[in-house]
């Protein structure tokens, strides 16, 4: 085998409790574009999903050994916008376990995080090589090599080079080109589901988020995720989707400056859910950051998925400011029916100031009862902390999200994520940023957000802690949900409710 990409297993740090149960196991995104566009290379390749299988470090070494890979690839990459830094809890762990174990392999990182912190992460001694942005046109320049004395020849790469007295200096290679609009389809020919491990069945080790399956556990399996498009448009200082863009390794470099998209032809669309729909998959995730933005793309996938009659329970994004009410029917029509609305804060001073002015003020409520008349349910996204945020704005964005009372709400305390515009503000201030990789996960013990220009850390996290609970305990939430899903998903809501996170920085 040429290469063995791997899926590292973060969970326990990352959900706590909510690991066992309630949070979705995703399939591996990028693990899967990547062995499929080396395939295509006519490149051995095997898939290790430590996540899916939940295997301990000590069954995850074994494998490798056992496979003997030329190449080990760690792939730090999820699909939220943290979850780059916080795969890189299991990443780091399976690779010391790995150098440990006499394992011979060159050890190589892979995903956002990577992308954002090259020369950091290749600090860590259990590292060999890391890829630059998608790294997909440098994994295929590092099979068809040694993966030994050609790397200074490789773009796209850190890596270790010899220094004096024998010490290594980790080192950059110059920027290898992301795959363009004309060459996606191409060079990234698809998912290589046949590689992920399964039960009984494919797809069957994998779960959908608790709400999309209408909050019954029964209907969470098979699951998967697609990407129809890749990056976005807008630069939002909290976000760092698009540094998986970069092309530019100087200082200073975050998402904002490689924003963008690029898409699949619909007839690649079709086809991955063509293959999708054949291994009984129902529960899709549409993970595009914008699905919901330009019409010339996402019309013809939803009418494929109209005309051949794939019946998906389907969840795709939207800004508040980009939904249409003329395209709502077609949503629905095709099987979307959850729409992700990022929703952010109440206060409009707050909202605009990390979104650089780019949000057209819209009426939220006006939007949300639009989508809600078109029988579409809304999962509404809050950040609380932002750097202007006081005691009364994220009171204020919790009386929205009680008021609007969508049919769920994601409530993240907000992170100075490595690769965002705020993390170099972050650095640029002093403010001062976790000290592990589980302090960036929302819901980990660890968790640690940033500080406001009112607010410690620690009031920020309480904060969204109580909101979290106030919503999902609410009466009216709660009868929504009884009325919308039925009696026993209630309880299951009221199941997750009772299960508290521990928190480091309130003392527990």
């Amino acid at each position: 085998m040429d290469v063995l990409l791997i899926n590292p297993d973060s969970s326990a740090k990352a959900y706590q409790e909510l690991a066992k149960v309630y949070s979705a196991i995703e399939p591996p995104t990028w693990a899967l574009l990547l062995a499929e566009s080396c395939r295509a290379q006519d490149f051995g390749v095997g898939i290790l999903d430590c996540d899916a299988e939940r295997l301990s470090l000590a069954e995850s070494v074994q494998r490798v050994r056992d496979i003997k890979p030329r190449l080990v690839v760690l792939v730090v990459y999820g699909q939220n916008p943290n979850s780059g830094t916080t795969s890189m809890i299991g990443a780091l762990a399976l690779a010391q376990a790995l150098k440990q174990s006499g394992v011979q392999s060159p050890i190589c990182f892979v995903g956002s995080h990577a992308s954002a912190l090259p020369m950091e992460v290749l600090k860590h001694d259990c590292v060999d090589i890391v890829l630059l942005n998608e790294g997909v046109y440098a994994l295929h320049d590092l099979l068809r090599g040694n993966l030994g004395t050609d790397l200074p020849h490789v773009k796209g790469i850190g890596y270790k080079k010899a220094g004096p007295g024998g010490f290594s200096l980790p080192t950059l290679n110059p920027p290898q080109k992301v795959v363009p609009q004309d060459r996606m389809d191409i060079d990234l020919p698809g998912y290589a589901w046949d590689l992920l491990p399964y039960r009984e069945k494919p797809l069957d080790l994998y779960r959908a988020h608790f709400w999309h399956a209408g909050f019954d556990h029964a209907q969470r399996m098979p699951f998967a995720a697609i990407y129809t498009s890749l990056g976005c448009n807008f630069g939002c200082d909290f976000c760092m989707i698009n540094i998986l863009n970069r092309v530019d390794n100087g200082e200073g470099i975050n998402a904002s400056h490689s924003r963008g998209m690029r898409f699949w032809s619909p007839e690649w669309v079709g086809r991955e859910m063509r293959k999708l729909a054949a291994m009984g998959v129902r529960t899709l995730r549409i993970s595009d950051e914008m699905f919901f933005l330009n019409r010339r793309y996402y019309k013809p996938v939803l009418q494929q998925a109209i005309d051949e009659q794939f019946d998906f329970n389907m969840w795709a994004y939207s800004r508040v400011d980009t939904v249409r009410q003329d395209a709502l029917a077609l949503f629905k029509q095709a099987g979307v029916n959850w729409l992700a609305l990022g929703i952010e804060a109440g206060n409009q001073s707050v909202r605009q100031e990390v979104s650089k002015g780019s949000f057209q003020e819209v009426n939220i409520r006006d939007v949300c009862k639009t989508v809600n008349d078109a029988d579409i349910y809304i999962i509404s996204n809050y950040i609380f902390g932002f750097p202007g945020d006081t005691q009364d704005t994220m009171q204020q964005t919790l009386d929205l999200a009680l008021e609007l009372n969508t049919e769920m709400a994601n409530m993240y305390p907000c992170q100075a994520l490595p690769g965002s515009p705020m993390y170099h503000t972050a650095q640029k201030n002093g403010w001062p940023l976790p000290d592990s990789y589980a302090g960036y996960a929302f819901l980990s013990y660890e968790s640690q957000p940033l500080p406001t220009h009112h607010l410690s850390s620690a009031e920020v996290l309480k904060f969204r802690d109580a909101a979290w609970q106030a919503y999902f305990t609410s009466p009216a939430y709660l009868e929504l949900v009884e009325s919308t899903f039925g009696a026993q998903q209630r309880k299951h809501v009221e199941d997750m409710a009772s299960v508290r996170l521990k928190r480091q920085l309130l003392g527990d």
